[in-house]
């Protein structure tokens, strides 16, 4: 039991939940401990954790101007209700890459959610006091590819910005084709 909840929400159970999984003679006891952790609201801010690291997760641009994100908070629980509603990978990847681009659904939450979800591009390191406005966006689209690749392909893109990936197959050509998306 101590192991379970700690894995799962990491947190260790109380008095209370110990004494009544010790004394429940179900043969399914066990799963009913696991079911009710993974339905607890403490299981998606525990594993939410380790994507919020994947993510760069920051409330504030911490570079040259450490402008806070006033809304961080919206992506964060964006991501503690996808863990905790068991949303499939492939839409939290899209969502979190092209949410606001997706077709409005006519379910106003939803759609918001959507939008709030490509909050994972904007997390993180950004440069945003520098003069030359434009090295500045070719470097917040840089930061967004490095983040991407990272966490979506376990690839590090950024050296293809100045050539190609020594090991991988990645092109310069395919840097700057995913730089003309992100600008």
């Amino acid at each position: 039991l101590r192991r379970v909840t700690y894995d799962l929400t990491g947190l260790p159970p109380t008095p209370g939940e110990i004494d009544a999984f010790l004394n429940d003679a179900a043969p399914k006891a066990f799963e009913t401990v696991v079911n009710r952790l993974l339905a607890s609201p403490r299981y998606g801010e525990r594993w939410g954790r380790h994507w919020l690291d994947v993510a760069r997760f920051a409330e504030s641009a911490a570079h040259d101007g450490n402008n806070a994100y006033l809304h961080a908070w919206r992506y964060r629980d964006y991501v503690i209700g996808a863990f905790n509603s068991d949303k499939p990978y492939d839409q939290f990847i899209i969502e979190q890459l092209a949410g606001d681009l997706l077709p409005k659904s006519g379910d106003r939450a939803l759609d918001f959610q959507r939008d709030v979800a490509t909050g994972f591009l904007q997390v993180g390191a950004k440069p945003v006091v520098m003069r030359d406005k434009k090295q500045m966006l070719l470097d917040i689209a840089d930061e967004q590819i490095n983040a991407t690749g990272a966490a979506f392909m376990a690839l590090t893109l950024g050296c293809a910005r100045c050539h190609d990936h020594k090991f991988d197959p990645i092109l310069v050509q395919d840097y700057y084709s995913l730089a003309g998306i992100f600008m």
